[in-house]
Protein backbone atom coordinates (compact mmCIF):
# COMPACT_ATOMS: atom_id res chain seq x y z
CA UNK A 1 0.00 0.00 0.00
CA UNK A 2 0.80 3.71 -0.48
CA UNK A 3 1.50 6.54 2.04
CA UNK A 4 -0.70 10.11 1.44
CA UNK A 5 -0.44 13.19 3.96
CA UNK A 6 -3.65 15.41 3.58
CA UNK A 7 -3.23 18.96 5.13
CA UNK A 8 -5.99 21.75 5.95
CA UNK A 9 -3.58 24.62 4.63
CA UNK A 10 -1.11 25.12 1.73
CA UNK A 11 2.06 24.21 1.44
CA UNK A 12 1.39 21.44 4.19
CA UNK A 13 0.69 23.68 6.52
CA UNK A 14 -1.81 23.34 9.51
CA UNK A 15 -3.85 20.70 10.47
CA UNK A 16 -2.49 17.40 8.76
CA UNK A 17 -3.70 13.51 8.50
CA UNK A 18 -1.46 10.84 7.34
CA UNK A 19 -3.07 7.34 5.52
CA UNK A 20 -1.95 4.15 3.90
CA UNK A 21 -5.04 2.78 2.66
CA UNK A 22 -8.82 4.06 1.88
CA UNK A 23 -10.75 6.32 3.97
CA UNK A 24 -13.98 6.66 2.77
CA UNK A 25 -14.99 9.85 5.19
CA UNK A 26 -11.91 12.23 5.84
CA UNK A 27 -14.01 14.78 7.26
CA UNK A 28 -13.72 13.73 10.86
CA UNK A 29 -10.05 13.98 10.33
CA UNK A 30 -10.01 17.23 8.55
CA UNK A 31 -12.07 19.99 7.77
CA UNK A 32 -10.79 20.93 4.67
CA UNK A 33 -7.74 20.07 2.52
CA UNK A 34 -5.63 22.32 0.56
CA UNK A 35 -2.32 20.44 -0.09
CA UNK A 36 -1.39 17.16 -0.02
CA UNK A 37 2.17 15.23 -0.01
CA UNK A 38 1.84 11.43 -1.95
CA UNK A 39 4.92 9.62 -0.45
CA UNK A 40 4.45 6.27 -2.36
CA UNK A 41 1.62 4.78 -4.21
CA UNK A 42 -1.03 5.72 -6.48
CA UNK A 43 -4.06 7.73 -4.88
CA UNK A 44 -7.78 8.33 -5.84
CA UNK A 45 -8.69 11.07 -4.57
CA UNK A 46 -12.68 12.37 -4.01
CA UNK A 47 -14.71 15.15 -3.35
CA UNK A 48 -17.40 13.71 -1.50
CA UNK A 49 -16.93 10.90 1.25
CA UNK A 50 -17.88 7.18 -0.06
CA UNK A 51 -15.96 7.82 -2.84
CA UNK A 52 -18.44 10.13 -5.05
CA UNK A 53 -17.84 13.53 -6.62
CA UNK A 54 -15.33 14.75 -8.60
CA UNK A 55 -12.01 12.30 -8.91
CA UNK A 56 -8.25 13.33 -9.00
CA UNK A 57 -5.33 10.62 -10.03
CA UNK A 58 -2.36 11.32 -7.92
CA UNK A 59 1.01 9.74 -8.05
CA UNK A 60 4.25 10.04 -5.94
CA UNK A 61 4.63 13.85 -5.71
CA UNK A 62 3.85 17.38 -3.44
CA UNK A 63 1.04 19.23 -4.42
CA UNK A 64 0.92 22.44 -2.47
CA UNK A 65 -2.21 23.97 -3.54
CA UNK A 66 -5.52 22.20 -4.65
CA UNK A 67 -4.93 23.80 -8.00
CA UNK A 68 -1.68 21.18 -8.65
CA UNK A 69 -4.14 18.41 -8.78
CA UNK A 70 -6.28 20.11 -10.82
CA UNK A 71 -8.79 20.30 -7.89
CA UNK A 72 -11.77 22.84 -8.22
CA UNK A 73 -11.90 23.68 -4.08
CA UNK A 74 -10.74 22.16 -0.94
CA UNK A 75 -12.53 19.76 -0.22
CA UNK A 76 -11.07 16.17 -0.55
CA UNK A 77 -13.41 13.66 1.52
CA UNK A 78 -12.45 10.11 0.45
CA UNK A 79 -9.32 8.22 -0.77
CA UNK A 80 -8.94 5.21 -2.06
CA UNK A 81 -5.34 3.80 -2.42
CA UNK A 82 -4.63 2.04 -6.28
CA UNK A 83 -3.05 -1.66 -6.10
CA UNK A 84 -0.34 -2.00 -8.36
CA UNK A 85 -1.42 -4.17 -11.71
CA UNK A 86 1.41 -6.29 -13.28
CA UNK A 87 -0.24 -7.79 -16.26
CA UNK A 88 -2.01 -7.31 -19.52
CA UNK A 89 -5.08 -4.63 -19.86
CA UNK A 90 -8.24 -4.97 -21.57
CA UNK A 91 -11.22 -3.03 -21.35
CA UNK A 92 -14.71 -3.30 -23.35
CA UNK A 93 -16.89 -0.23 -24.37
CA UNK A 94 -20.24 -0.34 -25.03
CA UNK A 95 -22.54 2.97 -26.87
CA UNK A 96 -25.52 1.56 -25.47
CA UNK A 97 -26.17 0.75 -21.29
CA UNK A 98 -26.11 -2.70 -19.97
CA UNK A 99 -23.61 -3.98 -22.70
CA UNK A 100 -25.82 -2.88 -25.37
CA UNK A 101 -25.04 -1.45 -28.72
CA UNK A 102 -21.27 -1.11 -30.45
CA UNK A 103 -18.87 -2.92 -28.68
CA UNK A 104 -15.02 -2.23 -28.93
CA UNK A 105 -12.17 -4.02 -26.59
CA UNK A 106 -8.94 -1.83 -26.25
CA UNK A 107 -5.37 -2.51 -25.09
CA UNK A 108 -4.04 0.33 -25.63
CA UNK A 109 -5.07 4.14 -24.28
CA UNK A 110 -7.28 5.94 -26.42
CA UNK A 111 -6.36 10.06 -27.32
CA UNK A 112 -9.53 10.65 -28.94
CA UNK A 113 -12.69 7.89 -28.53
CA UNK A 114 -14.85 9.83 -31.72
CA UNK A 115 -11.40 9.69 -34.31
CA UNK A 116 -10.96 6.03 -32.69
CA UNK A 117 -14.22 4.19 -32.43
CA UNK A 118 -16.46 6.71 -33.90
CA UNK A 119 -18.53 6.62 -30.30
CA UNK A 120 -20.04 9.85 -29.60
CA UNK A 121 -21.02 8.12 -26.50
CA UNK A 122 -20.14 5.30 -23.98
CA UNK A 123 -22.98 4.34 -21.69
CA UNK A 124 -21.52 1.04 -20.52
CA UNK A 125 -17.98 -0.74 -20.20
CA UNK A 126 -16.70 -4.09 -19.06
CA UNK A 127 -12.80 -3.50 -17.11
CA UNK A 128 -11.45 -7.08 -18.03
CA UNK A 129 -7.76 -6.28 -16.84
CA UNK A 130 -6.14 -3.89 -15.53
CA UNK A 131 -6.84 -0.39 -14.33
CA UNK A 132 -8.01 2.56 -16.49
CA UNK A 133 -8.70 5.98 -16.56
CA UNK A 134 -11.61 7.59 -18.31
CA UNK A 135 -11.62 11.38 -19.66
CA UNK A 136 -13.97 13.61 -20.24
CA UNK A 137 -12.67 15.35 -23.23
CA UNK A 138 -10.05 14.46 -25.77
CA UNK A 139 -6.36 14.38 -24.97
CA UNK A 140 -6.50 13.41 -21.37
CA UNK A 141 -8.60 16.50 -20.22
CA UNK A 142 -11.28 17.39 -18.06
CA UNK A 143 -12.84 15.26 -15.33
CA UNK A 144 -11.18 12.08 -14.71
CA UNK A 145 -13.10 8.63 -13.90
CA UNK A 146 -11.28 5.68 -12.65
CA UNK A 147 -12.13 2.16 -13.18
CA UNK A 148 -11.24 -1.16 -11.44
CA UNK A 149 -11.79 -4.19 -13.12
CA UNK A 150 -15.56 -5.11 -13.32
CA UNK A 151 -18.92 -4.37 -14.91
CA UNK A 152 -20.34 -0.85 -15.22
CA UNK A 153 -23.46 -0.96 -16.67
CA UNK A 154 -24.13 2.53 -16.48
CA UNK A 155 -21.73 5.47 -16.85
CA UNK A 156 -23.24 6.30 -13.53
CA UNK A 157 -21.42 3.16 -11.81
CA UNK A 158 -17.93 4.77 -12.71
CA UNK A 159 -19.05 8.20 -11.29
CA UNK A 160 -19.97 10.32 -14.09
CA UNK A 161 -23.25 12.30 -14.53
CA UNK A 162 -22.99 11.89 -18.23
CA UNK A 163 -22.19 9.33 -21.12
CA UNK A 164 -19.69 11.50 -22.38
CA UNK A 165 -16.19 10.00 -22.75
CA UNK A 166 -13.48 11.85 -24.77
CA UNK A 167 -10.60 9.59 -24.32
CA UNK A 168 -9.07 6.71 -21.90
CA UNK A 169 -5.85 5.43 -20.74
CA UNK A 170 -4.35 3.01 -18.89
CA UNK A 171 -3.09 3.86 -15.23
CA UNK A 172 0.30 2.03 -15.78
CA UNK A 173 0.50 5.51 -17.75
CA UNK A 174 0.00 8.08 -14.28
CA UNK A 175 1.56 6.03 -11.61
Amino acid sequence: MGKIIFCEERNFEGRCHECCGDIADLHSFLSRCTSIRVESGCWVIYERPNYMGHQYILKKGDYPDYHNWKGINDSIRSCHSIPQHQGSYRLRIYEGEDFSGQMKECQEDCVCVYDNFSLSDINSSNVLEGYWVFYEEPQYKGKQYFLRPGEYRRFSKWGALTSKVGSFRRLMDLC
